[in-house]
């Protein structure tokens, strides 16, 4: 029933005792869930940090934060940003720059040096995360912050999984990822490198663990199955990024043809035309069948790699690459029979990712699908108890570090309900505040404030980090376009619309309670809530009237 139908409805109704209108609704206020909270994949309270951020107050927006998400300077470079795209301002001019206010937030706490506030008591109990992504990292660091005693075994010689082989420095410099990395450390969580699992049990076992989480990420490409000779040096992606470490010659002023359509193809390319070299790109599907995101497609374009749909790898023989077009049906790529051919001196297998979850196939309960992927089930634990899995050892082609973290913390939650023998009960999801809800009585045009960008032709000279961050009037300007969806925001509208008098203020920071000894049930608060923090509600059968 709309606003002003129940406004209707008061006004003709009439008491039994004919002593005047009966209230037929009430208001009252809620809290609904914000669209970029909702689709957030790290569970991130946007709006609850973004209002301390709105103040200035970014110490306390960091410890918000933090909270959810151990990586805010981090994900505000490489997050794939869905909160944006569920950005009610999107309906009125364009999304808040949420990602770059978090970058600001996690910049400034790199800055400052800002420690993670929390207390808690040890539970005695000791948990082996194995692998040091960020989705590992991330079930380590909630766990530690629950008490647990976290130990993270890596088979790399760094931490940062993805992050740190995956991710060049002109998206992610690498000293932004160690900062990060080093405040988990100083949690109390040990990180032990260059040591494979090769039998999870024994390592259980003999490190005295109560549970096991699994987060080894997809660091293996499928191989592709085509005729070849010695012509191209191929490789694959990984083994790209291991090499360009201490060699980047045989990628230097070559013709370099990248097979894949995900950001890490994209990602290599941008690399490789760093390198002075001619990069193509090719896809088998469509455009909508492309993993990346069309603004990574489209940074790439600008960078000058050629990017090319529908072609798929059929043979290499004396430095020709025999391609043949495709076309996509019933949501497949399927081959057309044509073909045609293109000079490679290089080629870098980059489609089709998988984890090396081999060692976990002779473990009784557990899983293993073809691809490497792991089953779980609604408690995150595998086949085995107390061994839980997630990231991108799950299936599901949506892979990011977001989602990643965002598992990491789901997981820690019941691996912590299973340690203490309090299983973790998933709380009800609060409604969503859509656009449609809101009443926006007051002028909002304030334009985005976009980040800074390289010029493409600058930006492929170096490794420099191509985005810049805002500065701290930039920052609280954006974070200040914030409509505070769902969540009352203290602007007084509904104190100064009530016709009754029957709204109270409790003082900055508390909001207000209705007077219903006075509240005919108007729905003037109603309409006047500009973020749909009041509801009109069924008057309650055999309501007395109250103050709440």
């Amino acid at each position: 029933m709309a606003a002003t139908d129940i406004t209707k409805a008061v006004d003709l109704s009439i008491h039994a005792e004919g002593t005047g209108p009966k209230r037929l609704r009430r208001p009252v206020y809620v809290d609904f869930m914000p669209p970029c909270n909702s689709a957030c994949p790290a569970g991130e309270n946007i709006q609850a940090w973004m209002a301390h951020a709105q103040s200035g107050n970014y110490f306390e927006a960091f410890q918000t934060l933090v909270e959810d998400n151990p990586f805010p300077a981090v994900m505000g470079r490489v997050c794939v940003k869905p909160c944006e795209t569920g950005c009610n301002r999107n309906h009125i001019d364009d999304t808040v720059n949420i990602h770059a206010v978090e970058r600001y937030i996690g910049d400034e706490a790199i800055k400052q040096k800002w420690p993670v506030q929390f207390v808690v008591n040890s539970t005695e109990k000791k948990v082996l995360v194995v692998g040091a992504g960020p989705g590992g990292l991330s079930a380590a660091y909630h766990l530690a912050r629950m008490g647990h005693t976290v130990e993270v075994y890596d088979a790399g010689g760094h931490p940062g999984g993805l992050l740190w082989t995956g991710v060049p420095d002109y998206r992610l410099p690498k000293e932004i990822l160690d900062a990060e990395v080093d405040r988990i450390v100083k949690m109390g969580v040990k990180i032990r490198l260059n040591y494979k699992v090769q039998d999870v049990l024994t390592e259980k076992q003999a490190g005295n663990f109560d549970a096991v989480y699994l987060s080894i990420g997809a660091q293996l490409i499928r191989k592709e199955d085509f005729q070849h000779d010695d012509s191209v040096y191929i490789t694959d992606a990984f083994s790209f990024f291991n090499e360009v470490k201490s060699n980047t010659s045989p990628y230097v002023r070559k013709k370099v043809v990248v097979y894949g359509g995900g950001k890490l193809a994209l990602y290599l390319a941008r690399m490789i035309k760093r390198f002075g070299s001619e990069v193509s790109v090719y896809f088998p599907g469509d455009n909508k069948m492309m993993p990346a995101y069309d603004y990574e497609t489209e940074d790439a374009l600008a960078e000058g790699v050629d990017v090319q749909l529908f072609r798929s790898i059929s043979k290499i023989e004396k430095y020709k690459m025999t391609l043949e077009k495709m076309k996509v049906e019933k949501g497949k790529a399927v081959g057309t029979g044509e073909f045609e051919t293109t000079d490679a001196d290089v080629l870098i297998i980059a489609n089709r990712q998988e984890s090396d979850s081999g060692f976990l196939r002779s473990v009784a309960g557990i899983v293993v699908n073809e691809d490497g992927t792991v089953a779980i089930n609604a408690e995150r634990m595998t086949g085995y108890e107390g061994i839980f899995a997630g990231g991108d050892m799950l299936p599901g082609e949506n892979r990011s570090s977001t989602i990643a973290i965002g598992h990491g913390k789901k997981a820690a939650k019941y691996i912590n309900g299973y340690l203490m023998q309090e299983p973790y009960q998933k709380p009800e999801k609060h409604p969503t505040a859509s656009y449609r809800k809101l009443h926006m009585w007051y002028k909002t045009d304030a334009p985005q404030k976009e980040q800074d960008k390289l010029a493409p032709a600058v930006a492929v000279k170096s490794f420099e980090e191509v985005i810049t961050g805002l500065s701290e009037p930039e920052a609280r300007f954006e974070a200040q376009r914030c409509l505070s969806c769902g969540n009352c925001f203290e602007c007084d509208g509904c104190f100064g619309a009530c016709p009754e008098d029957a709204i109270i203020k409790l003082g900055k920071g508390n909001r207000y309670k209705f007077n219903y000894n006075a509240c005919t049930g108007c729905a003037v608060c109603y309409e006047q809530c500009p973020c749909h923090a009041i509801e009109m509600i069924p008057e309650p059968v055999n309501s007395t009237t109250d103050v709440k």
